[in-house]
């Protein structure tokens, strides 16, 4: 786990594996707060929430967040995979779908 601000998002692969998208988006959630501007919107962090519109995370912050899924994840997301996460559904299903 090297590029994350925080280790307690590393898991080993077959920590990941057995993950379920509650616990994923529990995860994604906790990698998203310290880059929200409007931390306020990941109390209601429902699926639809917009990464970008509703907390405030700029287009700059949101490549050091797919950075951070990489390494706690342990998953590779291309770029046109990164270009589609706008929710914090989107990306619990990107997750989701790598480790599965």
């Amino acid at each position: 786990c090297g590029r994350t601000l925080d280790v307690r998002w590393c898991l080993t692969p077959q920590e990941n594996h057995h993950m379920s998208e509650l616990e994923i988006q529990q995860k994604v959630v906790d990698i998203i707060r310290p880059f929200a501007k409007a931390p306020e919107g990941l109390e209601r962090a429902g699926g639809e929430v917009s990464i970008l519109d509703d907390l405030k995370v700029n287009s700059a912050r949101l490549v050091d967040i797919v950075l951070a899924f990489e390494d706690a994840f342990d998953i590779q997301i291309d770029d046109d995979d990164a270009d589609s996460v706008k929710t914090i559904a989107d990306a619990v299903t990107l997750i989701h779908g790598k480790i599965s």
